[in-house]
């Protein structure tokens, strides 16, 4: 027999699957992935900024045909509405991520479970998952949040 904590895991594994369908985030990611020509110019964006990256970090200079070609590569991926979705839906899982984290963090910290204040605050930690994109990439566009920039408390 399950204990509660098993029981109402599969109960938020239920409901992260309801409000995947719901947002419509699970059909945006298999539109992208069905989508060869938007797979082709995301692979290569990822791949080439990650090349660039590497190159920085040794100490190489980038040279501006390279930046150039990159910033001509991933502006065409941007103009790409199923990328965009697929980039846009990426980030809303994340975000479903970092809340789900950051809530399990805060309970197993706090010994309670966390008020909206609590989880509102940017004295969360760097092991929350609010601060960074986990993944390192720019995707290059713009997004209505702000990761770990909420209003601040002090306690």
């Amino acid at each position: 027999m399950p204990t509660q904590v098993e029981s109402k895991t599969k109960e938020l594994c239920e409901a992260i699957l309801a409000q995947l369908q719901t947002s419509g985030i699970r059909k945006r990611i298999d539109t992208f992935l069905a989508d060869s020509s938007a797979r082709g110019q995301y692979e290569t964006v990822m791949n080439t900024g990650q090349k660039l990256q590497e190159k920085q970090h040794s100490g190489q200079t980038l040279e501006s045909a390279e930046i150039s070609a990159f910033e001509k590569d991933r502006d065409n991926l941007l103009k790409n509405p199923v990328a965009v979705a697929f980039l846009d839906a990426q980030e809303e899982m994340h975000d479903l991520q970092s809340v789900i984290q950051k809530s399990v963090s805060k309970t197993i910290e706090l010994g309670r479970v966390p008020t909206e204040e609590d989880l509102s605050c940017g004295n969360c930690g760097s092991g929350c998952g609010c601060h960074d994109h986990e993944d390192g990439h720019d995707h290059g566009h713009e997004h209505a949040h702000e990761h770990g920039k909420g209003e601040c408390c002090q306690h």
